[in-house]
């Protein structure tokens, strides 16, 4: 994406190098600000099937990149190699520019504790296709949840941080509900709420409509395009096609494990320059 532009309304600065996310005056001293999400030759392999063949892409802060592709392109399975549920056989991820999972040690890279990588995760947030929601806690505890388990805020303090959160999803008249007596669409606004509890440098979406009635699928697009709006650096697998034209910064088409092509949404979308990225839009536009 040029420089002065982006797929929302209103301009920001797009920086030119893919290792780092721009600059920013300090003091009068121009510092280069790291990208918040930066994947680094990134091969994942299940056995003889691989998932993930070299994948590379650097998401800048305040960028909303969604990637799209077929069934079992690797897209799920990107992001939770950036969350570290899922550890590369080669390559490594780092947000804002610290290693995820792993730290080095004499030229090498070794896995993190358990209770490291827990702490790392704190600062990405990620919205699941089902929800994944407490079923046995009320709507409110789901989202006062992660702050307290993590020693970041006291019970009172999280549940009125959760109140604010729900209040800005629509649902501050469900506190009190448990998940079974929600719509799908309620359930993954919470689920988007609680995300947010941490404050979180990034979100990962994966999929967040994919299990939601056809009716349902606006209310949930109509939050994450909110949080766009906010500049909340996002990382969104989709398949609706529309939600990318209108909010995307950049639109990443995977197929085969591999980045085919990617760039801002009038180039991907409407002259794609791969042809299997041709052949996929002709099939779902």
């Amino acid at each position: 994406m040029s420089a002065g532009t982006t797929g929302r309304t209103g301009t920001v600065e797009k920086p030119a190098a893919s290792g780092t996310a721009g600059t920013e005056e300090t003091g009068g001293v121009l510092a280069v600000r790291p990208a918040a999400v930066e994947v680094h030759d990134v091969h994942k392999w299940y056995g003889t099937q691989r998932v993930l063949e070299g994948v590379a892409l650097t998401v800048r802060p305040g960028e909303v990149t969604v990637v799209l592709g077929p069934s079992g392109s690797g897209k799920s399975t990107l992001l939770r190699v950036i969350n570290h549920l899922e550890k590369p056989e080669i390559g490594h991820v780092s947000l804002n520019g610290e290693l995820i999972g792993v730290r080095r040690h004499r030229g090498r890279l070794k896995e993190l504790s358990e209770r490291a990588i827990l702490a790392q995760r704190s600062q990405i947030g990620f919205v699941f296709q089902n929800f994944n929601l407490f079923p046995h806690l009320t709507v409110l505890d789901n989202v006062a949840a992660a702050p307290v388990a993590t020693g970041k805020l006291t019970r009172p303090e999280a549940r009125e941080l959760a109140r604010g959160l729900l209040a800005r999803v629509g649902l501050a008249d469900r506190t009190a509900a448990y998940p079974r007596q929600l719509s799908g669409g309620q359930q993954q606004r919470v689920a988007i709420a609680r995300a947010l509890a941490l404050r979180p440098g990034v979100i990962l979406f994966d999929e967040p409509t994919s299990a939601l009635d056809p009716e349902l699928v606006g209310e949930v697009l109509a939050v994450i395009k909110d949080l766009a709006g906010s500049g909340t650096t996002l990382l969104v697998v989709t398949h609706e096609i529309g939600f990318a034209r209108e909010v995307a910064d950049r639109v990443v088409f995977m197929d085969e494990g591999q980045i085919v092509e990617q760039g801002p949404p009038e180039q991907v979308l409407d002259h794609p320059q791969h042809e299997r990225t041709r052949d996929f839009l002709s099939k779902v536009l």
